[in-house]
């Protein structure tokens, strides 16, 4: 796994890129950032609709991808270089050791401009109601812990449960909500059919400016702390009302949120028993916001797991995406992989490559133990962007033409149970 290198900076004009961010020219200002002639920053323009980071799936025969609220043959700007001009802005900065006028007077900047990172997702609701079935409930809660409160919906199945429910935790991306997040992944359908509990947490305004899970925050990495303290609560609050399995509770989640089930799975290996990650990042990838842009870009390395054993993880990426680079799902795969030792011998490969009836083409990547029981797999999308595999149109940020993320998640969590609860130190 490689990273990409950092570009020469000649002098940048901060107070021009100032002005530019703060007139919402994000394009321009990145030209600045990256060194080309500076624009006439003098007058004030409108802010451009195709400031975005990252394209919108093919909605028609032409399989083009589309920047939001823009013509299919409209330019887009190549937004991949954003992070790692940030990056190699704040090496710059670093080595030059000018901390006051240097980084510390470019954070405004780099943080206007991760404002952005919302807008790589579609800001429409979903468009239809999420549909309950007669029987079925779909309700709001609040967990209220040590660390703060977050609402959440949970949805439970029709039917009397024979047995104690398995429950899957479902943390949406920046900018979408519970009812979104629910219509895009399908996910209560399948927990209608096969009789689990789902919980969507939803990071509120006050949180996040675009509702993305706090990943790169060095506090919202720990156990009994910050977001991780809070989405543990919810799935243990789910349980307790619900009579759910607590040998069979799983979290999966998109990109921020992708990244945040990772962080869940690292610090709480002992609640769940699976984890899913889907355009995410893995836990520790980032500690603030210039990391976080460096880190999308492909930048870092792979992070030790830490103390907590390793937990099965089934992994999503598009090699089209945008926003978070491919590379990150090789890590989130490498971070979860098991230590190899006498008793825990190497897991065997399986590769096998295959079409998606929507016509995208993948390649799967599975890990299994001498049982033949497969505890890692990797699902690389070619040509799929930053969306939810499979999903349905009737949520934001959804590539209909498969393959099925949800169902694939929902059947690797299921061969998953914690039937001997690990020790965290």
């Amino acid at each position: 796994m490689g990273s990409f290198t950092t570009s020469h900076f000649p002098a940048i004009d901060m107070a021009a890129v100032t002005r530019l961010t703060q007139a919402g020219r994000l394009s321009e200002a990145m030209a600045l950032l990256q060194g080309k002639p500076a624009p006439d920053t003098a007058t004030p323009k409108a802010a451009d609709p195709r400031a975005v980071l990252d394209m919108l799936a093919p909605s028609d025969a032409t399989g083009a991808w589309t920047a939001p609220g823009a013509q299919a043959d409209a330019p887009t700007p190549p937004h991949s270089d954003l992070a790692q001009t940030l990056r190699g802005l704040t090496e710059r900065f670093a080595k030059s050791g000018g901390q006051a006028g240097g980084l510390a007077g470019a954070m405004p900047n780099l943080e206007g401009l991760g404002k952005g990172l919302g807008q790589g997702f579609g800001r429409r609701p979903a468009a239809k109601p999420v549909p309950v079935p007669e029987g079925a409930r779909f309700e709001t809660r609040r967990f209220t812990g040590a660390t703060g409160a977050r609402d959440y919906k949970v949805y439970v199945p029709s039917g009397r449960a024979e047995t104690r429910r398995p429950v899957i935790v479902m943390l949406h991306g920046c900018t979408q909500s519970a009812d979104d997040f629910a219509a895009g992944t399908r996910m209560n359908a399948l927990a209608e059919a096969q009789g689990f509990l789902v919980a969507y947490p939803e990071q509120p305004p006050s949180a996040n400016a675009q509702k993305c899970w706090n990943w790169f925050s060095a506090g919202d990495q720990q156990r009994e702390g910050g977001e991780p303290a809070l989405i543990a609560g919810i799935a243990r609050a789910v349980l307790a009302e619900f009579g759910g399995d607590d040998t069979r509770v799983y979290v999966a989640g998109l990109s921020a949120g992708g990244a945040a089930a990772a962080i869940m799975a690292a610090t709480y290996p002992d609640l769940f028993a699976a984890v899913g990650v889907h355009s995410g990042l893995a836990c520790g990838a980032a500690r603030d916001m210039p990391s976080a842009f460096a880190a999308m870009n492909g930048g870092g390395a792979v992070q030790p797991r830490g103390d907590g054993p390793a937990v099965p993880t089934i992994v999503f990426h598009g090699d089209g995406d945008r926003t978070v680079h491919p590379v990150n799902g090789e890590r989130v795969i490498a971070q979860a992989t098991p230590t190899q030792t006498t008793a825990a011998p190497a897991l065997g490969t399986t590769v096998t490559q295959g079409t998606a009836p929507g016509g995208t083409r993948y390649t799967r990547t599975v890990r299994t133990e001498e049982s033949g029981r497969s505890v890692l797999e990797h699902w690389l999308l070619h040509g799929t962007g930053h969306a939810w595999s499979g999903g349905s149109p009737d949520g934001s940020y959804t590539d209909p033409r498969g393959p099925d993320a949800s169902a694939e998640m929902v059947r690797f969590f299921l061969a998953h149970a914690l039937t001997e609860r690990p020790t965290r130190h």
